[in-house]
Parts: C-alpha cells; structure tokens; sequence
C-alpha cells in the first residue's frame, strides 16, 4: 500500500510541475514548438541517470522513497525519462540489436499508434 501512495504522490507532484513547465515555456517562448514537452523530457531523462546513478553508487533510499521519485514523479513529469533508463540499460548490456529495436520500435510505433488512433477517430467522426 506505501508503494502505491507513494506513486500517487510523486505522479501528483510530477504531473503539476510538467504542466508548469509547459506553461512557463508558451510565456517565455510562444506556442511554435514543443519547448516545454522537449525541456521536460531532457530535465527528467538527466534527473532520472542522476538519482539511478546516485542509489547504485551510494545513496540508500527506501523502496518508497524510490516509487515516490522514478516512477511516481519522473513517470508523471515525463515518460520519457523511464524509455531513456531503459536504451540505456540495454545498451550497457551490450545489447545494440536490442537497443536499435526498443528505440526505434518505441518512437516510431508509438507516433503510428498515435496516427492511427486519430485516423480512426476522425474517420468515424466524418
């Protein structure tokens, strides 16, 4: 139960500064491309190597600690920090088949999947 409260929180706490990133980038940089969706998804991927790099070195968080900050708050900031740990997770394994196929495989499917989703949708819309 700690694990999905903290979860929870951290996703509530992610999903809101995500927004206020978002919000802060239309007022500084105007609506003509995705500043804020890029800044979030290079801040969380950072963030994300920065604390699984600090837990395997040294810090000692608890499992509850560890829901609440990657997969609560980095999960709901953005989900691209998580798609980032594991290329590089595969890579390290020296995985590069793997690697090239997860990579290209998550972008590439995933904006198709998109595509189709709205095709679909306007297509029974019309």
């Amino acid at each position: 139960m700690n694990a999905i409260i903290a979860v929870a929180l951290g996703g509530a706490f992610g999903a809101v500064c995500r927004h206020g990133v978002n919000i802060g980038a239309v007022k500084l940089l105007g609506h003509g491309f995705p500043y804020g969706t890029l800044a979030v998804n290079i801040i969380g991927s950072f963030l994300i190597g920065l604390v699984i790099a600090c837990m395997a070195q040294s810090w000692q968080a608890s499992e509850t600690l560890k829901f609440f900050i990657v997969t609560g708050f980095l999960g709901a900031f953005t989900t691209f920090s998580t798609f980032s740990l594991d290329a590089v997770t595969l890579w390290e394994r020296k995985e590069y088949i793997q690697t090239a196929l997860y990579m290209g495989g998550s972008v590439m499917v995933s904006i198709a999947a998109l595509m189709l989703a709205m095709i679909i949708v306007r297509t029974l819309a019309a």
